[in-house]
């Protein structure tokens, strides 16, 4: 089995070294949507694949690193894209969700995304 649970966070960001000077070089904010996916098989006492309250728990210390934030300055984020995002945050959920099978992160008003795989 397959649970979702998904936030949103708003933040800013630039990509100074992008080519022809594009207009994501200038900083500039988006609202992000990111989705984390964990399988596994429900625990036949609880009936849960994990405790969704705990995986609150976790997205919101991850929102609180990165919401209202300009992304550039995020210790351990790198260079503020979206595959990088998926990779911060996957690191750090890793560890607590061993069943964490994918993480996506959106930028609905453009229309992109990246999902990241585990």
């Amino acid at each position: 089995m397959r649970i979702v649970k998904s936030i949103t966070f708003d933040a800013a960001h630039y990509l100074a070294d992008c080519p022809d000077a594009r207009p994501y070089a200038r900083m500039h904010g988006h609202s992000f949507t990111l989705e984390v996916a964990i399988d596994g098989e429900p625990d036949p006492e609880t009936g849960w694949v994990v405790d969704l309250g705990d995986v609150a728990e976790a997205l919101a210390e991850l929102r609180d690193s990165l919401d209202h934030r300009l992304l550039n300055e995020v210790e351990g984020l790198g260079r503020p894209t979206l595959e990088n995002i998926c990779r911060y945050a996957a690191e750090r959920l890793r560890a607590r969700f061993p069943g964490l099978a994918r993480v996506r992160v959106a930028r609905p008003s453009c229309g992109e995304a990246c999902e990241y795989e585990l």
